[in-house]
């Protein structure tokens, strides 16, 4: 009787939820201006707010003429200073949290999640479960086992404010109605050494009523491949009432297949686009690709196109001026004191009417050795029409330039795990290079114009990326092995790992 009162109050919840959200999906470009408006009036007093003039900003135009885009360098003066406990410098008090994150060139970042702006991460990660419910008419989750892949809830005070990994922050505002059924325990949950974890995961989950599974897709991958081959079965045999993976952190897409293989069965996907910085998109429609953006969660949005981004007189463009099908560097400005804040995302629309987006890169992450510009979203789509035409399966995958081969002309090297090789490993290649020429207009030039050979692929040993981002110290947590560089710095850690 409490299960079923339990999931009809979700279902009843959910679909008054997404009722609500309908009407602001219609009013979405509208309101973004006012929201600027909004965070500009409360930070007008800050440190901030007084050295940008935000007393005179009274359009987005007056605000893309003050503040400049930002990237942590520029604000780390300012967050200095609010480490040290300082109120009313980039928002008028001072945060309830800082997410550490790993930076390359900063080093550790702190990003500062306001009073404001914590409760929005939550109401994100809600929405995206609401959406779900509702649009499948199923709430049977509900009454499982839940469990959240995701960094140590642990924290550590820097001057007074708790700080730690996104993930491990939000583990503390997980509504109460969810507490009793979610794994693993705090003592597995803080657990630093990630493989021990996972181990000690599969030990407290394998005999559970699983039911929701959620965490970034190589890490759901570890967990399920440590339970298929303890186990001898597929995931739908062990969790028979599995029902949701919810993902994010990366592009789905890649890792598709060689998920499907290890959940033996039909399991509900719903992606979303969580970060430090801000949730800023879900799945909302599970019938087509893209997520939908977010604009009634503290974030005000500007897109600079890709090819201008890094100009000084790049566009900064807002929800109501993009284009479909063009990429733009993200530009947020957030309710936790993130001015015109570059994030390093790169994101493409699909679709207005809601505005959907897909993530297709990252703006540091791009292999332009020869000028081609080559992004994320390009390779991930040529791998995916690569591996529809030939019956092979891939772990993961790197792309890097080389630029000065001992012999014949310059090309891009693949560095690729595969899970189940290709017949024929030249056909691939050639379908791989084929795809991603139809992709990249540059690119094609420079193999047409013979400035470039064809791609090679270099295959790694099995748990080669396993191992590299254990070496590196990368394991677990919210870490990734970046899709393909525009230097070698990857490649030649990954070259230990050749067949």
């Amino acid at each position: 009787m409490l299960n079923f009162l339990k999931k009809n109050i979700a279902l009843l919840w959910a679909k008054k939820h997404v009722h609500e959200a309908e009407e602001i999906k219609k009013n979405a470009e509208s309101n973004q201006e006012q929201l600027l408006l909004s965070l500009v009036n409360t930070a007008k007093k800050t440190l901030f707010g007084r050295e940008h003039d935000f007393e005179n900003i009274h359009s987005v135009a007056d605000f893309q003429e003050k503040v400049k885009i930002s990237d942590y360098e520029d604000l780390k003066p300012y967050i200095e200073r609010v480490k040290k406990g300082q109120a009313n410098i980039l928002w008028t008090d001072i945060p309830d949290y800082f997410a550490k994150t790993s930076g390359t060139t900063s080093g550790a970042k702190y990003i500062p999640i306001s009073k404001e702006g914590m409760p929005y991460q939550v109401k994100a990660a809600q929405s995206a479960l609401f959406h779900y419910i509702a649009k499948k008419n199923n709430a049977d989750f509900v009454n499982g086992k839940m469990i959240f892949l995701q960094g140590s809830p642990e924290l550590e005070e820097v001057f007074g404010i708790n700080t730690g990994r996104l993930s491990g922050i939000v583990a503390h505002h997980i509504p109460k109605y969810l507490q009793k059924n979610r794994l693993p325990s705090w003592e597995t949950n803080i657990m630093e050494d990630w493989e021990a974890k996972v181990d000690k995961i599969v030990e407290e989950t394998e005999k559970e009523n699983m039911t929701l599974i959620s965490g970034i897709p190589p890490w759901l991958i570890m967990y399920f491949e440590k339970l298929v081959e303890k186990h001898g079965k597929k995931i739908k045999q062990i969790f028979p009432n599995l029902q949701l993976i919810v993902t994010g952190g990366v592009n789905y897409e890649p890792y598709r297949d060689k998920m499907e293989e290890l959940l033996g069965g039909k399991v509900d996907i719903v992606q979303t686009f969580p970060a430090s910085e801000g949730f800023f998109a879900f799945q909302d429609d599970y019938t087509k690709e893209g997520l939908l953006l977010l604009t009634n969660q503290g974030i005000f949005y500007e897109f600079v196109p890709l090819e201008e981004y890094g100009r000084p007189d790049a566009r900064r463009l807002t929800l109501k001026e993009i284009e479909l099908n063009k990429d733009y560097a993200l530009v947020i400005t957030t309710n936790s004191g993130l001015w015109a804040y570059s994030i390093g995302d790169v994101v493409r629309f699909i679709d207005k009417n809601p505005h959907r987006i897909v993530v297709s890169g990252r703006t540091k992450h791009f292999t332009s050795a020869f000028g081609e510009h080559v992004i994320a979203f390009e390779v991930e789509e040529a791998m995916k029409a690569a591996l529809e035409k030939y019956t092979a399966q891939i772990t993961e995958f790197h792309l890097a330039p080389q630029v000065n081969p001992a012999k014949g002309l310059p090309y891009h090297e693949w560095f690729i795990e595969f899970e189940k090789n290709p017949e024929n490993l030249e056909l691939f290649r050639n379908e791989l290079d084929d795809q991603l020429r139809k992709r990249n207009s540059y690119y094609d030039d420079l193999i047409s114009g013979s400035i470039l050979q064809k791609l090679h692929i270099t295959s790694l040993k099995k748990n080669a990326f396993h191992e590299y981002a254990k070496s590196q110290g990368k394991l677990g947590g919210q870490n990734k092995t970046p899709r393909l560089a525009n230097d070698r710095k990857v490649a030649e850690l990954l070259e230990i790992y050749k067949l």
